[in-house]
């Protein structure tokens, strides 16, 4: 029987998270899509891939058993399901089927967001709520915190670790061993050779900090 599950954020991102849900459905009909919840659209605004059912207090006071946040701001997503965790949803993982899912030794949180092409090795961990965006690779022992984001075609070596909320920005490198902290930034393109501090914004080839 397929779990009735909603999308909060009906943006670019949210939509592909539509798309996503629609790709698992063929392979294994598992979901009952309801539609978006968004707070920056009027209720019953239809689009393409959904109907817009509502904003905050429409998802407090439905009755969907599963929830997805197709955000891709983890700083977003931390604030809605702090918001939104007293309302009981599950938050469910949803996993390409196309995904190479590696060992079976990975660890896979809650609300996690795992797209297209990715490829995992063996002894990962990717807490609750990360988000893995389209062909990335992800090497031997990596640690991605808690609503960390990994943009399309990123290569992560092993054991690298993210720390919580940081982003990883499209096509960026990141070699053996590196620590992105917490809440840092990796500009698109970047080649991270070195550790970049919590809050920080690392860009070029190789990375440079430009923020302290």
């Amino acid at each position: 029987m397929r779990k009735s599950i909603a999308i909060y954020g009906a943006g670019g991102f949210g939509r592909e998270t539509a798309l996503l849900l629609q790709q698992i459905n063929a392979v294994e009909p598992l979901w009952d899509f309801k539609g978006f919840f968004d707070d920056g659209l009027p209720k019953n605004t239809r689009l393409a891939d959904g109907l817009v059912i509502g904003g905050f207090q429409d998802a407090l006071d439905s009755d969907i058993e599963c929830l997805v946040l197709g955000i891709a701001e983890g700083a977003v997503r931390k604030k809605l399901f702090e918001g939104l965790k007293r309302k009981g949803f599950r938050f469910p993982s949803l996993i390409h089927p196309s995904v190479n899912r590696g060992s079976g030794r990975n660890h896979i949180g809650q609300g996690c967001l795992i797209s297209a092409g990715v490829i995992c090795t063996t002894d990962i961990v990717l807490d609750d709520f990360v988000l893995v965006n389209l062909a990335v690779t992800i090497g031997h022992d990596v640690h991605l915190q808690a609503y960390t984001s990994v943009m399309p075609a990123c290569h992560l070596s092993g054991n690298v670790s993210v720390h919580t909320g940081a982003f990883i920005g499209t096509g960026a490198k990141i070699l053996q061993g590196v620590t992105i902290g917490q809440r840092a930034k990796v500009g698109a393109g970047a080649v991270v050779l070195h550790d970049v501090p919590p809050g920080a914004t690392a860009v070029g080839v190789p990375a440079r900090i430009i923020t302290p």
